[in-house]
């Protein structure tokens, strides 16, 4: 019972982190030894936009990301329905912005 325990991580949410930052534009790019995710908030009619949050993860930890989030949509799509996305051929940001 100890052994399971101590692989416990007490985690904190401090209440300007819970309150979270809102981005509808995710910009991906990485190297040999990291994946950089910078998330943005596009307004339109708005020309110029300023990454909100950048995250940095290890390959393992981004594919390990990439797993856990299409679990997740497909409890969410499961109970909700699913979610749809506009055919532009690409994965392209809102407003027509790349």
């Amino acid at each position: 019972m100890e052994e399971k325990n101590s692989n416990q991580i007490n985690i904190e949410l401090n209440e300007e982190i819970a309150q979270g930052l809102y981005s509808n534009l995710a910009i991906i790019s990485h190297s040999s030894s990291e994946f950089v995710l910078d998330f943005v908030r596009v307004m339109p009619g708005i020309p110029k936009a300023q990454v909100k949050s950048r995250i940095i993860l290890t390959p393992e930890h981004a594919k390990r990301l990439l797993l856990a989030l299409g679990e997740n949509m497909t409890k969410y799509e499961t109970k909700h329905g699913q979610v749809k996305l506009e055919d532009r051929g690409s994965a392209i940001g809102p407003f027509g912005y790349n």
